[in-house]
């Protein structure tokens, strides 16, 4: 009896064993071809984003074309470690386009992108670059496409030794065309905006001296790397607030600083920079500028043609009114944050001052 329950007891358990076995086999089976069948689909899936080109416009860009875009002629005009700046001809829509090409490498990832993106081709401002259009290419090239201001930049016409950098009139509208697209981006927006990399080549002219601020938003659309890198040449060249240190710090108060040193530039005529400076200088501009008065320098605080060119334009201006828009630039160059205007404090003081 024992001896047949004991046949019996193996047999269930043979029985057993033999079914955990099949399930296992079976199970070992289709999870393989899981496993292949998901690397495969991965693969589709890369090819296919691969494969896929897009162009999206936006208000005053209808007319782009992803051939227009790739085969315009260009010309290198800007670089930087996050890309190439092109002055392009578009043919087939007969316009001249910035194309700002930026590197996959550095730019943030696709989601956030293309969210960021939807947001700055929304912005519209008098006073602020649109962007027109975005490409975004098989290799995961990311081209910006803007409008091409004939002027140039706000630099090279300080630079360039034009008397008109040195009329009153223009001054102050470039000053005020600034400071409007600024309190837009901080004010205006639903989000706001920091600008992060105001500069006076960032700054773009049309032929009646009306300013344009651009590259605002880049930052948001690169790696935290890249944008650090935009923060460190900003500092390079003279225009980075002293507590600013990460570019995700950035606020209304670090702009304001960037702005305060444009002010300078237009008033005087000098670089953000002065790479030679004498044993009686200072190397960045608002210390310069300290120093002047300390030192009772007036004559080094504006560009002595300013008030040449206002009496012979019959536009007066005093050397009072000079003086205070002086004051307010440093204002804006505080080394207290908490002490600099706002962009609404600054266009109220501007108007004063035009008046």
């Amino acid at each position: 009896m024992t001896q047949m329950l004991n046949l019996a007891l193996g047999a269930v358990l043979v029985t057993i064993l033999v079914i955990l076995l099949v399930v296992f086999l079976n199970r070992r089976g289709r999870g393989k071809d899981e496993y292949y069948n998901d690397i495969e689909s991965k693969q589709q899936r890369e090819k296919g984003d691969e494969e896929r080109e897009e162009l999206v416009s936006f208000e005053g860009g209808q007319d782009l074309t992803i051939v227009d875009v790739l085969e315009a002629p260009g010309e290198v005009i800007g670089k930087a470690n996050h890309g190439t700046l092109y002055k392009a001809y578009l043919q087939g829509s007969s316009t001249v386009r910035l194309l700002r090409f930026l590197r996959p490498v550095c730019t943030s990832g696709l989601q956030e992108f293309v969210s960021e993106i939807q947001f700055l081709g929304s912005i519209r401002h008098p006073n602020l670059v649109p962007l027109l259009g975005f490409y975004s290419g098989p290799r995961a090239e990311k081209l910006l496409i803007h409008p091409f201001y004939r002027r140039g930049n706000l630099a090279q016409f300080i630079r360039d030794g034009n008397s008109d950098s040195h009329r009153w009139g223009v001054i102050l509208k470039i000053s005020v065309g600034i400071a409007k697209g600024l309190d837009h981006l901080h004010t205006g927006l639903k989000k706001p905006i920091i600008h992060g990399n105001l500069q006076s080549k960032n700054v773009l002219l049309d032929r009646n001296f009306e300013p344009y601020v651009s590259d605002f938003g880049l930052h948001l659309l690169l790696n935290s790397p890249s944008a650090q890198e935009v923060l460190e040449a900003s500092a390079a060249n003279g225009y980075k607030a002293p507590e600013l240190i990460k570019m995700k710090d950035a606020a209304e108060e670090t702009d304001a600083y960037s702005y305060g040193v444009i002010l300078l530039e237009l008033l005087s005529g000098r670089e953000p920079i002065n790479e030679k400076p004498t044993p009686d200088e200072d190397f960045y501009l608002p210390s310069f500028m300290r120093n002047a008065v300390l030192g009772h320098r007036i004559a080094d605080l504006f560009h002595p043609e300013i008030l040449l060119y206002s009496s012979i334009d019959g536009n007066a201006v005093t050397e009072e009114k000079i003086l205070q828009f002086f004051q307010l630039a440093m204002a804006c160059c505080s080394p207290s944050p908490a002490l600099r205007p706002s962009m609404k404090q600054v266009l109220r003081k501007l108007d004063e001052i035009g008046t």
